[in-house]
């Protein structure tokens, strides 16, 4: 069944956004003339990225509880009656046919009052520890889709389908290695390590990683080095290559033999898509520690190396010369992790999608 005005949801974060983005580009390839929009938080990088992907977004002032006693959380209850009123006006304004949640502060309001609109909804959770906000969604959507199947246990099954995690299109074509080695002026005969902390950074990979400069330089090892926006200041005058942000992804997981990354949902789901050996450093300042729970699904069947964010700047040279070192050991990651790969999430979600609306139809 054509969908054809879709209202998305997703934001914060880019293991928000770029699921968000994937899900409308799937929508859009069944359906040309769907007309796509965005709910964000205002400030929040989705403010950025969604316009950059071709769609209209607007925005809301909504940010995420202080877990710590903070003035912030006086205004708390005020954005969120703020945003509830302007997202009942811009659904009454846009009259979707659906409304796609993928997490993030703003998804929280928009879902709420679809919800009590009576109008069709759909989350989706990328992680096997559910957020907070799609734990107090769940209750209330028709229909969740799941990053991991031990994510069904804080939903309503009948509810549920598991799906895996939308990864962008680009990720899904890698360019070959050659081609991106000779794109990004690395040299061909070193071995090339990935560094990525998130979309955000990572301060203690950074720090571990500034650490082994010279070490990696000595070893005839290049860096593609993702820091984020706040840590470039930091690191640029010790190691002049750096990036706030990378926008080739493709281009740097093709080119890289080893991959160092934080364990969000959506790292990992792209990260088994590529293929490649990986250290998987989760975050340590996530709720649940959600990420050690993301990274042990690999690390539990033999795909995946952790190392624990305490003790980065100790043990990530080891891990880093196992893996480099050892290619048989690089090569069972490789296979192990392709294993878990889930490339149709994206056409798996919008068949849901196209479910929910068959059904409210035949209601």
């Amino acid at each position: 069944m054509k969908v054809h005005r879709v209202l998305i949801s997703g934001g914060g974060t880019g293991g928000h956004i770029f699921p968000a983005i994937a899900i409308a580009k799937e929508i859009e390839l069944r359906n040309p003339t769907a007309i796509i929009e965005f709910v964000g938080a205002n400030d929040r990088m989705e403010m950025e990225k969604i316009p950059a992907a071709g769609y209209k977004i607007h925005g809301i002032w909504i940010t995420g509880f202080q877990r710590k006693l903070s003035f912030k959380n006086l205004l708390f209850p005020i954005k969120v009656i703020s945003s509830l009123y302007v997202c009942f006006r811009i659904l009454k304004h846009f009259k979707p046919d659906v409304v796609i949640g993928t997490g993030g502060f703003a998804s929280g309001p928009l879902l709420k009052v679809a919800c009590w609109l009576k109008i069709p909804t759909l989350i989706q959770e990328q992680n096997s520890y559910a957020g907070v906000t799609n734990k107090l969604l769940g209750k209330k959507v028709n229909t969740i889709c799941l990053g991991f199947e031990n994510a069904q246990k804080f939903f309503p099954k009948a509810k549920c389908a598991f799906t895996g995690n939308p990864i962008r299109q680009s990720i899904l074509n890698l360019p070959s290695k050659l081609s991106s080695i000779k794109a990004l002026n690395l040299d061909a005969d070193k071995k090339t390590l990935l560094v990525v902390g998130g979309s955000l950074g990572a301060k203690t990979i950074n720090l571990a990683i500034d650490h082994l400069l010279e070490k990696l330089e000595h070893n005839s090892i290049q860096i593609i080095w993702q820091t984020g926006k706040n840590y470039v200041p930091i690191h640029k005058p010790k190691y002049g290559n750096v990036s706030p942000f990378i926008d080739n992804m493709e281009q740097v997981y093709a080119a890289a033999d080893l991959i160092i990354s934080r364990a969000g949902a959506i790292a990992i789901s792209e990260l088994c898509v590529v293929g490649k050996p990986i250290i998987l450093v989760p975050s340590p300042n996530v709720s649940e520690d959600h990420q050690t729970k993301n990274a042990m699904a690999l690390v539990n069947v033999n795909a995946a190396l952790l190392v624990k964010d305490k003790d980065a700047n100790a043990e990530m040279w080891l891990a880093i010369t196992t893996l480099l070192n050892d290619q048989s050991l690089a090569d069972e990651f490789a296979t192990n992790i392709m294993k878990l790969a889930k490339p149709n999430a994206a056409k798996s979600i919008v068949d849901e999608v196209d479910k929910l609306l068959l059904h409210n139809k035949l209601a």
